[in-house]
């Protein structure tokens, strides 16, 4: 996942206590692979991962809409309007060997806002996002510059693993 952190991930923070503050620990990101069973070790994919990550320069992108999923899943989320792409070229790359997944629905990146248990909610809170985001005037700007490896611990809560940078870099020499 890449997190976001800056005042766009402290407006979705504080816009998901107000929508569902039972799921108010969540910290705001874009995932890049849908939670999944590994398909092969933790190591084979964190490998994996490190090799993509040094072929991506870190890049940009931009939130557009607030959208829903319903009714397909009662989820309400920001869509990334511009490079969405790249995050679409970043998923593909790293959905093979220890982490690939046959996945239930195409990957659209997004900023999830909430993600609750019938449709009637999620068409509610999508009016009351709507209005938060038309009103929110900050940047609206992600660098996605580093990823972090998860794992889900307990049903709905991660434990970061390691966070893995894109791009490569250069030793310095002494």
């Amino acid at each position: 996942m890449a997190y976001v952190r800056n005042c766009l991930g402290e407006f979705v923070e504080d816009l998901r206590r107000e929508l569902d503050p039972q799921h108010a620990h969540f910290p705001a990101h874009v995932s890049i692979l849908p939670p999944r069973v590994l398909q092969g070790t933790e190591p084979e994919a964190l490998n994996l991962i490190e090799k993509v990550c040094r072929e991506v320069e870190p890049f940009e992108i931009t939130m557009g809409d607030v959208e829903t999923f319903a009714p397909v899943t009662p989820t309400v989320f920001i869509r990334v309007a511009r490079a969405a792409y790249k995050m679409r070229e970043l998923h593909d790359k790293l959905n093979v060997g220890a982490l690939f997944a046959d996945e239930a629905w195409p990957y659209m990146p997004h900023l999830t806002l909430l993600k609750v248990d019938s449709v009637e909610v999620a068409r509610a809170a999508i009016e009351r996002a709507e209005k938060s985001w038309s009103r929110y005037c900050d940047t609206r700007t992600v660098l996605v510059d580093q990823l972090t490896f998860v794992r889900e611990a307990v049903p709905k809560q991660w434990v970061d693993l390691v966070p893995v940078p894109l791009g490569k870099r250069l030793a310095t020499i002494r």
